[in-house]
This record gives C-alpha cells, sequence and structure tokens, in this order.
C-alpha cells in the first residue's frame, strides 16, 4: 500500500513503524461491580510501579547529559509517591466504588484545579507535571505503552496525528529514521526541526493512523512525500538503489559545505543559520564554521522543553554561549515567539478559536510585559559577549515596532541604573504579516534591519493555514502574490542600504534560491542540514541568469506555472 503527504524534509528512509501517542483516554464515570474493587486497586499499584520505573529510566538516561532535565522526573517520581494522592485513589476505590481510571483521573484532577488557582507561579506552574504524571498512569491503564522520543529504544520511523514542538524538541535524532504525520504541512514546525536534524519528514497523510500499525515496516521517500507499507522485494531493491543515489548526491554537495557562498560570478551571498534551540544540540552551534552568521535563533524552545518559566540567569548563560559560539558574527536572536502552534502548557494560555491570528508572537510580549522584560534583559547582558541583533516576531504596524522599542529602552534604563553593561545591539523584526509587509518603505526607517519569514508570510497571504493538510493545496509557496510582495520588501530595504535576509523555508530551497538572488537578496539563513545543497546551487548559477530567471517567475501567473517552470530549470 502507497501512503502520500507534504514532503516536508527530504531523505530516505526504511524500517519499522513506531506509532507515538501522548494523548490519554479521558475515563468515563464508571462504578465498579461488587466484589471487584480489590482488583482495580492492586493494577492501580502494579501500574503506579510501571511508571516509577518509566520515570526513573528516563531520569537516568538524561543524568549525565543534562541534569536539570533529569531533576524534573525526580519529582514526577515524588508527585506518583505522593501520601495525600495514595491515600485518596485507593479510598476511591475502596470505599465509593469507583473504577481504577476513574479515580486516578478525579484524584488529580481536583488537585491540578487547586494548583492552577495558585497566586504564587512556582506553586502553579507545578500543574504540568501532574498532569504529566496522570497522563502516563492512564496511557497505562488503557494498555498504551508511552515511551518519548527522547527514549526510544532502537531506530524506528516515527508515525503520529501531529507532533507538538515540546516532542520535536525532546527528540532522539540519532533513533528516528523519519517522521509521518496526519496533520501538518512543509512549513510547520514539525517540518522545520525534522529539517535542522536532518531526518526525513512526511507529513499530512490523510488517514495515516487508520492504515498503520506498530512495528509495520515501511519505506520513507520524503522528497516525494510517499511512504510505501510492507515493502516486498523488488520494492525494497528500488529502495536500495534510490538510497545509493540520494547518498551519492548528499556527499557531492557536502563537497561545497565549507566553501564560500558565492555565484558563479562570484557574487558573496551570506549564509546564515536557523538554529531550533538555545539549550541543547551542539551541533546547531558547531555549524556556525560554515556560516557567515545566525538568522533565526529561535529562544521560545527554552520554554517548551521545560516545565516552567526559565529565570533571567538561567536564559542570559545559554544566549552567552551562542554568541561565544559564534564570536564576531551577527547572531540574531528572536525574541519569544509563542502561540498558535507552541503553546505552552505550564502557562495556562486561554484557548482560542484561531489561535495562529491571535495572541502570538510580539502580541504575547505585550501581554505579558515580565515574561518579555526578563527576557531582554538576559538577552542585553549576553550581547557584551558577541554580536547580538534583536529581531521581534508577528510585528504588523509601526505602532507594534515602537512600543517594542519603548519596552526595549526602559530595560536598558534598568539595566544602567544596576550597572549591568550591555552592547550595541540592533533591532529588527521578522517580516511575515502582510500588513508590514505591503509598508516595508516606512518599517525600514524604524529599524536597523529585517527578515524574512516566508512560512507565515505565505500563510497569512494565501489564507490558508500552514498546518492544516486540508488546506495544503492553498498554502503555496510559488504563489505570484508572494514574489510580487518580496520584491516590494527587497527594493524598499535595499535603497535604505539596511540588511535584509529571508529566515523561511524558502530561503532554504534549491528551486527558490536563484529566483531570491534575482530579485536581489544577499542574505539566506537555513537549517545547518540545507546548506550545503543551498551553496552548490548558488554556486550553479550567475547573478544575471538569477534576474532572468525572477523577472520570468514576475510575469507569470499561476504557483503551478511558476513550480513547472522552476523545476525545469
Amino acid at each position: 500500500m502507497i501512503l502520500n503527504g507534504k514532503s516536508a524534509a527530504p531523505g530516505i528512509a526504511a524500517g519499522k513503524i513506531f506509532i507515538y501517542n501522548e494523548k490519554f483516554i479521558i475515563p468515563a464515570e464508571t462504578l465498579v461491580p461488587s466484589g471487584q474493587e480489590q482488583t482495580h486497586l492492586d493494577r492501580y499499584q502494579f501500574i503506579k510501579k510501571q511508571v516509577l520505573d518509566e520515570l526513573e529510566v528516563i531520569r537516568l538516561s538524561m543524568e549525565k547529559t543534562d541534569p536539570a532535565k533529569a531533576a524534573i522526573f525526580d519529582a514526577q517520581k515524588e508527585i506518583a509517591e505522593d501520601i495525600v494522592i495514595n491515600e485518596e485513589i485507593p479510598a476511591k476505590i475502596l470505599n465509593e466504588r469507583w473504577s481504577g481510571d476513574w479515580a486516578i483521573y478525579q484524584v488529580y484532577e481536583t488537585i491540578i484545579r487547586i494548583l492552577c488557582k495558585a497566586s504564587d507561579p512556582i506553586i502553579s506552574e507545578r500543574t504540568a507535571d501532574f498532569e504529566d504524571v496522570r497522563a502516563r498512569l492512564l496511557r497505562l491503564w488503557n494498555g498504551q505503552n508511552h515511551e518519548g522520543l527522547s527514549n526510544l529504544k532502537e531506530p524506528v520511523i516515527v508515525a503520529a496525528l501531529d507532533l507538538k514542538p515540546s516532542d520535536t524538541a525532546s527528540i532522539d535524532k540519532d533513533k528516528v529514521l523519519a517522521i509521518l504525520t496526519e496533520t501538518g504541512g512543509e512549513t510547520c514546525h514539525t517540518a522545520i526541526i525534522a529539517k535542522s536534524f536532518g531526518i526525513p519528514a512526511v507529513l499530512g497523510i490523510e488517514g495515516l493512523l487508520n492504515f498503520i500499525k506498530h512495528g509495520q515496516r515501511a519505506v520513507v521517500y520524503a522528497q516525494e512525500g510517499e511512504v510505501i507499507l510492507d515493502p516486498d522485494d523488488h520494492e525494497m531493491l528500488a529502495f536500495s538503489k534510490k538510497s545509493e543515489a540520494f547518498k551519492r548526491d548528499k556527499e557531492d554537495a557536502q563537497t561545497y559545505l565549507y566553501s564560500e557562498g558565492a555565484t558563479k560570478c562570484g557574487v558573496k551571498i551570506d549564509i546564515g543559520l536557523n538554529i531550533s534551540s538555545v539549550s541543547e544540540n551542539e551541533n546547531e552551534l558547531k555549524a556556525q564554521v560554515f556560516a557567515d552568521f545566525a538568522g533565526l535563533v529561535r529562544t521560545e524552545f527554552l520554554l517548551l522543553e521545560r516545565d516552567s518559566l526559565p529565570a533571567e540567569e538561567e536564559q542570559f548563560i545559554l544566549y552567552r554561549k551562542v554568541l561565544e559560539y559564534f564570536g564576531k558574527k551577527p547572531v540574531i536572536f528572536r525574541t519569544l515567539d509563542i502561540g498558535a502552534d507552541k503553546q505552552i502548557e505550564y502557562l495556562k494560555q486561554k484557548r482560542e478559536e484561531n489561535s495562529l491570528l491571535g495572541n502570538r508572537g510580539i502580541r504575547f510580549c505585550f501581554n505579558n510585559p515580565e515574561i518579555f522584560k526578563t527576557q531582554l534583559r538576559a538577552l542585553l547582558r549576553a550581547s557584551v559577549y558577541g554580536n547580538l541583533w534583536l529581531m521581534l516576531p508577528m510585528v504588523g504596524s509601526l505602532d507594534d515596532i515602537r512600543r517594542a522599542k519603548e519596552i526595549i529602552s526602559e530595560v536598558k534604563k534598568e539595566l544602567d541604573a544596576d550597572k549591568k553593561p550591555y552592547g550595541n545591539v540592533k533591532t529588527g523584526i521578522m517580516i511575515e504579516v502582510p500588513s508590514i509587509a505591503l509598508i516595508a518603505g516606512l518599517a525600514v526607517k524604524e529599524v536597523d534591519f529585517a527578515s524574512i519569514g516566508t512560512n507565515d508570510l505565505c500563510q497569512y497571504l494565501c489564507a490558508a493555514d500552514r498546518m492544516n493538510s486540508a488546506v495544503g493545496d492553498y498554502y503555496s509557496r510559488f504563489h505570484p502574490a508572494i514574489f510580487l510582495l518580496l520584491k516590494n520588501i527587497i527594493k524598499s530595504f535595499a535603497a535604505a542600504e539596511k540588511p535584509l535576509s529571508v529566515c523561511g523555508e524558502l530561503g532554504s530551497d534549491p528551486l527558490a534560491v536563484p529566483v531570491l538572488i534575482g530579485l536581489g537578496l544577499r542574505k539566506l539563513s537555513m537549517s545547518a542540514a540545507s546548506v550545503a545543497g543551498v551553496k552548490r546551487r548558488i554556486a550553479s548559477i550567475t547573478v544575471k541568469q538569477a534576474e532572468e530567471m525572477a523577472a520570468n517567475i514576475l510575469a507569470l501567473s499561476t504557483a503551478a506555472d511558476i513550480e513547472k517552470y522552476l523545476a525545469c530549470l
């Protein structure tokens, strides 16, 4: 059987499927038949021991590499063994004849609701730990053997309904051969993380979980968005041949990795790195040796990778670490881009009907000034250790820019009062909202630089959720309107002689790169896994050829025509 989805990260893989299910079934209110109370109690005690064993295994695996995360699982073990909880659950089962799963759900629910209302943030933040322990208990009660993606026992093809950023942030990339999901598309955050780790990914496979089984063998052709289930000998032979060809092509591209990004005619194109995490993944930081700058450091993963808000000092240490790796090279830190698909459970964010158009990016920061100011303090303090550029996400107006700059000025005054030094920091914006893109000529006067986030810019321009596979055909990175808008932005920043880059996925697409250069861009930022292939593509063209391509693209009227034209080059 062949399944099809969206190609989200290139590559080829074959192996067993691992169905990742991070959800638990909310139990029904059920009474135990008289005489079976002890059976339910014994089962609870058995499952509780399983949970404690699971948590200990994870704790031990993380203790050497990440003691801070290991401590989280120590705390969760204490919750599972909590005296009050382990008096209440047995009492509900034996005295009120509640079923074991219902007793687990309700006893934990009572505690979670109390903690949520606590005025002390340190106490309220503990709710995430209680929710995690309850989820583990209920998964095991329902026969769902849950293994996190940081603790896989063997290399597998991970299949899921969806993967949250918090799931992918802790992924063990050496054990994940490929990623398959029912939802999402080529520019969702699962795709971005998969690309940064060099993991093949096919997303938006309709009905995926209805067709696959745990342990089933599969072949993944991520470039074509194709998955073959239960491949026969002929299909495995074809896989071997394609795999060898893919390997040879990758090896050829790798010869360009350490060369300078330059066109065939010698024009320099600065190559930047998109860094997904500031706290882990040393390889992403070490990759700076073949890059000219860090075009996007995603700071929100610092919040996603933990169960409580990081303090200023912890943030400062991590930001300093990134800057020291890059030395004098510019490092663009994007301030917290929380919201939409990046929800932080312990912040208890209000559910929004349309989170993509809701309280996210700079809007979240404005609505949470203390969180924003803490991050700004840490970033500004770290700036003395390198060349830090500060970038604001989800900016939609000049008012947003001016308001953010006022807050930055306030934080600088606070640091002055505290006698804490900071460097000469450039302030810029992500251009990802059409409203600011259309007035780029005005915005450029308010900022030192900008970076175009083509993923969100495209989804807002096309009015198509990039994580919704049902409207995947409407989300088109080659829509003519995108290139017309890019032309306007690039022209505005070139006239002002201010730095402009692309940090969205379009900047790492070998098909699109020549067009971006032809439109006038000289800075591209991407995941480390994309650098070699992009440098090879840049080296194959002259600026004149690129300008001719861009002119031809601007004359085409449909996305299909543009994609067909680029594919033939």
